[in-house]
């Protein structure tokens, strides 16, 4: 048996359905049969989300996800995914308070970078994801330089996934706004992009752009995958 999947999910939906059908495609892509992990997603209230994220209340998204991660647990999950990346700001609080295992989505896209021998990486996200450290002090302490958006780029990004992307809403005029400032990161010296928002890969993929793009959702689903059929139980 592989080991069972724990996905804390509906932050949004839209990344959520992606998590889903990436592990269980690339199963049968990879085996050639049905026979995926089990996978139990606990869905969350994204509006409580919003409403502590506004407010300044980590603590409060940090005692929910450890709640949801209690009943992933008594629900036979054997280790856990955030299925997004702003909610990993709490990721090592969260995890020092709970006693199973979680995949961290920045550890397969640093494997990525490395592997493709990049310095300089831009980010984009949440504002909370570009403008604070949790990001770039992961990714600085692995020898990455990250560069980000200006401040009002960043707001332009962050309203674009909070009324579109999370609503599955595709702008191609916020596809052109996305493309200018990925050009921008590139003029000062991205070698490539992380897609640190697991919607914004509704809006923009690799074949958009000239240089690589990381997809956190699609290698942290990998990941899941990875790990959950590496050893049987």
């Amino acid at each position: 048996m592989h080991r069972k999947i724990g996905i804390i999910g509906g932050l949004s939906p839209e990344s959520t359905v992606s998590y889903y059908l990436q592990i269980t495609r690339k199963y049968v892509e990879q085996f050639q049969d049905y026979s995926y992990p089990d996978i139990i997603i606990y869905s969350v209230n994204l509006e409580n989300y919003h409403i502590w994220r506004s407010e300044n209340r980590w603590d409060k998204i940090t005692d929910d996800l450890i709640s949801v991660t209690e009943k992933l647990k008594n629900a036979g999950a054997d280790f856990c995914i955030i299925a997004t990346n702003t909610m990993h700001k709490v990721f090592n609080e969260l995890t020092r308070k709970v006693d199973i295992p979680f995949i961290h989505i920045l550890n397969p896209t640093i494997k990525e970078i490395k592997k493709a021998r990049l310095k300089k990486i831009g980010l984009l996200g949440t504002k909370f994801t570009m403008a604070e450290s949790f990001y770039k002090d992961e990714l600085s302490e692995n020898g990455i330089t990250t560069i980000v958006p200006s401040e009002n780029q960043q707001e332009i990004i962050h309203k674009i996934i909070v009324e579109e992307l999370v609503r599955g809403q595709i702008n191609n005029e916020s596809k052109k706004i996305y493309l200018d400032i990925i050009d921008n990161l590139r003029s000062l010296g991205a070698e490539g992009i992380i897609l640190g928002c697991t919607e914004i890969p509704l809006l923009i993929s690799q074949n958009d752009c000239s240089i690589p793009i990381f997809d956190t959702a699609i290698l942290h689903s990998n990941a899941a995958l990875e790990y959950s059929i590496s050893v049987d139980k």
